[in-house]
């Protein structure tokens, strides 16, 4: 599997390249899905139409649970299927033209197999599973320290945060301090790399997978808020953070 992982590596990199094109050129067209901050681009399809085309050639029978064009549900979880989200953090690719990525996660018969966090404009990629080990620019990556939430920083999904849902407040107050970028891929990055202890938010999988993956390979925890298996199927509130933090955090919430 080595060798089609370098493949799915070489195929993140030319999209990257698609994406800085497109940017480069000013031809994003943006159109809303669910609300007026729900974007969708241009680039969200022409990325997620490369990936899937690229890898269906790569890897034979291959199912697809993605983001856009209708794919947003997968009954069948047998063989292999890869989960795609072309742009994570449209918002922050359309206003900021930074603070975004593509995600990429690959399972069999539903078990995590690798998962890909490739942040396009600093090129930087984390990727990485249970078999092969993680890698963060090519170079091997374990779990930096097992921090508990007074010895790091805290990210929130900003309607959890602003509504105060989850205990957040208490919880940020008992953090070093708080965060928000308007990425999960990143913020599950920021975690794998010691940045960040903790990421509670409400996430489709297309936005956890990738991440997810990565960060139990490094020995870390990603559940719903009750401490349970993420299920793959539609929305849900999720925590994602190094084993201390995750145990503060359930027993903040009375989930543990």
């Amino acid at each position: 599997m080595e060798k089609i992982y370098r493949e799915i590596i070489h195929l993140l990199h030319q999209a990257g390249e698609l994406v800085k094109e497109e940017l480069a050129q000013q031809d994003v067209v943006v159109s809303t899905k669910s609300s007026r901050s729900d974007l969708v681009t241009n680039i969200d399809k022409l990325v997620q139409n490369y990936l899937m085309s690229s890898l269906n050639v790569l890897i034979p029978n291959l199912k697809f649970l993605a983001e856009e064009n209708g794919l947003t549900e997968l009954s069948d979880f047998s063989g292999k299927v890869m989960v795609i989200d072309p742009i994570d953090g449209t918002n922050n690719m359309v206003l900021q033209q930074k603070d975004f990525c593509i995600l990429l996660g690959l399972y069999e018969e539903k078990m995590g197999r690798c998962g890909f966090i490739y942040e396009v404009m600093g090129n930087h990629l984390l990727w990485g599973g249970p078999e092969i080990g993680v890698f963060y620019d090519d170079q091997p990556w374990h779990m930096q320290k097992d921090l508990s939430l007074e010895d790091g920083l805290i990210s929130f999904n900003s309607m959890i945060f602003r509504e105060n849902m989850l205990k957040s407040h208490e919880l940020s107050q008992r953090a070093l301090g708080i965060r928000m970028t308007g990425c999960a891929g990143l913020e599950m990055m920021d975690i794998a790399l010691g940045n960040r202890v903790a990421y509670i938010s409400n996430l489709q999988p297309w936005d956890y997978a990738a991440g997810q993956i990565i960060l139990e390979a490094l020995g870390m925890k990603v559940t719903t808020i009750s401490g349970e298996a993420l299920s793959l199927n539609g929305r849900e509130f999720m925590i994602a953070a190094t084993p201390n933090a995750h145990r503060e955090i359930l027993e903040s919430i009375g989930h543990a």
